[in-house]
């Protein structure tokens, strides 16, 4: 018996970018990896949060943003700035734990998984420039983190076995949520 295969239009992306289009087709398996993707980076981003908040001293982001960033990084002035600003300091303290915890949340649960996925696509951005090193290339492993974060969101990875597909439907006056206020698709699926 041979195998047939099936075209479903649900299955087919497009996108038009500077005159450019590009189109594709996802497996049927896509939607597997895209929710291991998010899951794995909900994971990470959850336990590296809670180890910081969990730990026997209080996490301070001033030793990092001093000490351990990279000096060739071509970011390494607004770090020190960072490092040296105590109020900044401050915030950076609770926002990086707290901010893990949200995101990593976010991820496994498929919750607004977009705003999650673009606070963490913003957090390996930072990690990128303060880890800089170009030596091997200018792809490293926060790079690649980035992307998966913005292909968790690109996916719509939320409404894989996930509550944004529930809240995209929640109803006010008879009308999904989504379709009621469409801006929400930026932080929604």
């Amino acid at each position: 018996m041979a195998a047939e295969k099936i075209t479903m239009d649900a299955n087919v992306f497009e996108s038009k970018l500077g005159g450019i289009t590009v189109r594709g087709q996802a497996h049927s398996l896509s939607a597997w990896f895209v929710l291991a993707l998010r899951l794995m980076m909900g994971y990470a981003f959850l336990y590296a949060g809670l180890d910081k908040l969990l730990a026997a001293e209080a996490f301070s982001a001033e030793g990092f943003l001093l000490h351990g960033v990279n000096e060739a990084s071509p970011l390494i002035g607004m770090f020190t700035w960072m490092g040296t600003t105590s109020w900044f300091v401050e915030i950076v303290n609770i926002a990086v734990p707290f901010g893990q915890i949200a995101i990593g949340l976010g991820l496994l649960v498929g919750a607004f998984v977009r705003l999650a996925a673009f606070f963490g696509a913003t957090m390996m951005f930072m990690f990128y420039f303060a880890n800089w090193s170009v030596e091997h290339g200018m792809i490293n492993g926060d790079f690649a983190y980035l992307l998966v974060f913005l292909a968790v969101a690109a996916f719509g990875a939320g409404r894989i076995l996930g509550l944004d597909q529930l809240i995209e439907r929640y109803e006010i006056d008879g009308q999904p949520l989504i379709e009621k206020y469409p801006t929400l698709d930026y932080i929604l699926g």
